[in-house]
């Protein structure tokens, strides 16, 4: 084949020396506008598993590059005057001339046409003339905007200001991360060496921090000076440097943008490189995807028989990686816009929350990297919150007003639909003592309704009348009597979603006969297939405002440790809060305080009638997943400091499910940043749910501070004792099983030990 690179950096190089590997009879060109020895930018980092991968594809340019490198196995966090130090990190730095020198060597070895200084204005010109153009121009690729309209890029420009420097400081013991707050604001640097004399260092405030430094107005030379002032502590006498030679003043800032294509090919054209996807620079993947879509389309380009083929397969299974690496890189950038959150944090937990902001290294991934200091940081996690060391963080107590729990676990609210006119039944005796006996340290009734008119449908509890009250105390006294947990009732009205059939029927569809009316704050159906349900009036909102009174008694008499006001998911109260649901155009509807003043005179007049010894939580929808069109993350802060000042004790941070129109982001721990968010700007306690399955995550949510508590749903249904296993397969050996289990205890911890030691061998 005939190919042009369009681009002479990492990619470009790497995928002409692996189609020459593969081929050698290829003829290719890599045209290249700049010279040579031409670079902006100071190093680039590469992992272990990237050079892995590298040096199966080509072992003598991995040979010559791991010759070059500078290794380091820690991470370290400046901090507040504290420096804190994690190892088992195994990256690798090489200068970005020199990674270029290397693989231009390889390729001129291996015979590629190598055209320095060559200006290109399209790939149309060349596309005819070669078999493959390949467009690795980088990141304001001109291909990808000649073809904008194939490829469909999409391009988000986040709100950091960086800029790229170097200095003769050695930082050759650790990446280090320095922040330092300065008179105008925060500012931080990404410091790590890639050769015997120089490290790269770059330096990023957010853009009020910028302003106030007047950045704006200076010289390059201005900016660089002023930015060696505020680390001067740092550098050990060394000055900082700028390798940007053609920008001038501000021009030397940046701001990144994130790049996806819709599409990675037209005809014979295909990107490669940042010029189909970035990633940011605090997670040091870019030049990775670089080497790995390289390797990737010159595999395909010689196992498909066909171009569109190979391209084909090349886009398909190349952005899945990509997509991954980016949710990665978009959860490091967004950690780092939001610092403000987290630098009150203590050294420990501040670098913690830094090591796993992407998501990619998790508790237990830490554990292996580093266990001595993660035990320091659960060590201190168990101390702060009066518990023994040595334990877990899902495993530390944590106090509501009076209610002292034993762990950090929650039995997440879930729908049974096996009442029978409201009552709780047997089923729910044995589904929610199996649960407190499996060691979680509270346990959630499922949303229990204020009226039989607020169900959801004819199988939802209630708590309305005395039998209702009388079947959920023998469920309350036998938690207290054989458990450890504490017992919470979720308080609801379902609103335009009642009156549907059960959940393993037609959810969400309404009864096929004997439906009841429904009501809203307006009157807009749940789909156009529900009911059309009766804007409240003043006498309806009284008349419901005292049945959730009267469930509050109700709860109080029973003997629950806490309740729950459910103000989420498009139900009763939620309907108030969501512009998506309330169209009102009196007091209780248009601005937010409008919408949540209903909602707040139910939960007063519930925290009037509750014990105050007693805690109560709400649970909001932090998110209507519509955009600015609905509650939205921000918005969500404000509405958890309302039911806060009210005398909420906990926020449960749930999202969605408030419109069907609505458009979520699943993935894993999906909801948890919601409540990151609320607990660290709002200073409020919160609580985590959503697709949380494994210990693993809960720890890591914990010592993180994203939130306080962790509600676990479907993991509980497959798993009532699920706990009590985590505590096992962890090696806790505190965990307080109920006696009559205690052989079955012991032979899962022999089980556990012995599986433990064949892993290790």
């Amino acid at each position: 084949m005939k190919v042009l690179c369009l681009g002479g950096g990492p990619a470009g190089l790497y995928f002409a020396i692996s189609m020459k590997l593969r081929d050698p009879s290829h003829e290719i060109v890599v045209m290249e506008r700049n010279k040579a020895n031409d670079t902006f930018g100071w190093g680039v980092v590469l992992s272990d598993d990237a050079l892995g991968r590298m040096a199966k594809n080509d072992p003598v340019s991995t040979d010559a590059i791991r010759q070059g490198f500078i290794y380091w196995d820690d991470i370290a966090v400046v901090h507040n005057g504290n420096r804190t130090v994690s190892g088992g990190h195994g990256f690798a730095g090489i200068g970005r001339k020199a990674i270029l020198v290397l693989l231009q060597a390889r390729a001129r070895d291996l015979g590629v046409d190598l055209r320095f200084e060559s200006e290109f204005k399209t790939a149309e010109e060349y596309r005819r003339e070669y078999d493959i153009v390949v467009a690795c121009d980088g990141i304001n690729s001109l291909v990808r905007r000649e073809y904008a309209s194939v490829f469909k890029p999409n391009i988000d420009t986040r709100k950091c200001k960086f800029v790229w420097l170097g200095t003769h400081q050695k930082f050759n013991d650790a990446f280090t991360f320095i922040f330092e707050n300065t008179k105008h604001g925060w500012v931080w640097a990404h410091v790590y060496q890639f050769d015997q004399t120089t490290a790269t260092f770059i330096v990023e405030c957010l853009p009020e921090t910028w302003d106030r430094w007047g950045f704006e107005g200076m010289t390059k030379e201005e900016t660089v000076e002023t930015c060696r002032k505020i680390f001067a502590a740092h550098l050990g006498g060394h000055n900082l440097m700028s390798n940007a030679a053609h920008l001038r003043g501000s021009a030397v800032w940046m701001q990144f943008p994130r790049v996806i294509c819709a599409k990675w090919y037209h005809k014979n054209v295909v990107l490669m490189g940042d010029s189909t996807a970035t990633s940011h620079f605090s997670i040091g993947s870019g030049t990775r995807l670089a080497f790995d879509s390289a390797i990737a389309l010159a595999d395909y380009l010689h196992s498909e028989t066909t171009l569109e083929r190979a391209f084909e397969r090349y886009q398909a299974e190349r952005r899945v990686e990509v997509l991954r690496l980016q949710s990665a890189a978009r959860n490091s950038l967004e950690w780092f816009e939001e610092v403000d959150r987290y630098l009150d944090m203590p050294p420990l937990q501040f670098a913690y929350s830094l090591l796993t902001r992407s998501q990619r290294i998790s508790h237990e991934n830490l554990r292996l990297r580093d266990p001595q200091w993660l035990s320091e940081a659960e060590d201190w996690f168990a101390e702060q919150a009066g518990g023994d060391k040595g334990r877990a963080p899902m495993f530390a107590p944590y106090r509501l007003r009076d209610m002292a729990l034993v762990n950090r676990v929650v039995v997440s609210p879930m729908a049974q639909y096996k009442a029978t006119d409201g009552i709780p039944s047997d089923w729910h005796l044995v589904h929610l003592a199996e649960r407190a006996k499996g060691g979680a340290g509270l346990v959630y009734t499922e949303m229990t309704c204020v009226s039989a008119q607020g169900r959801i449908t004819p199988g939802c509890p209630g708590l309305y009348s005395p039998k209702h009250e009388a079947g959920w105390k023998k469920i309350v006294d036998f938690i207290h009597a054989e458990t450890q947990a504490k017992f919470c009732c979720q308080i609801g009205h379902s609103g335009r979603k009642g009156s549907t059939q059960l959940g393993w029927e037609d959810g969400d569809a309404p009864l096929q006969h004997g439906n009841w009316p429904v009501i809203s704050a307006s009157d807009i159906p749940w789909t156009s297939a529900n009911q059309t349900p009766r804007a409240m009036d003043r006498a309806d909102m009284d008349k419901v405002l005292l049945q959730f009174i009267q469930s509050t008694e109700m709860a109080k008499k029973a003997g629950f440790d806490m309740i729950e006001l459910h103000a989420a998911h498009g139900y009763l109260i939620s309907s108030f809060i969501s512009p998506q649901s309330n169209t009102r155009t009196d007091e209780y509807g248009g601005s937010l305080e409008n919408r949540m003043r209903y909602p707040l005179e139910v939960f007063n007049a519930m925290r009037a009638e509750w014990p105050g010894s007693k805690p109560m939580s709400v649970r909001i929808s932090a998110n209507d997943w519509m955009g600015d069109d609905g509650v939205t993350p921000a918005e969500a802060v404000e509405i958890a400091q309302m039911f806060a000042a009210a005398g909420a004790d906990l926020i449960d941070v749930s999202a969605g499910q408030t419109t069907p129109d609505a458009t979520p982001v699943y993935g894993r721990m999906f909801q948890t940043p919601f409540s990151d968010r609320i607990r660290n700007e709002a200073g409020l306690a919160t609580m985590a749910v959503g697709n949380i399955t494994e210990a693993d995550q809960v720890n890591g949510i914990l010592l993180a501070g994203r939130a306080d508590l962790v509600a676990l749903a479907r993991p509980h249904l497959s798993d009532p004792y699920w706990t009590l296993h985590a505590a096992t397969l962890l090696g806790d050996r505190a965990a307080q099983w109920p006696l009559p289990y205690l052989a079955g205890r012991d032979q899962a911890r022999r089980l556990a030990e012995r599986a433990a030691e064949v892993f290790r061998v």
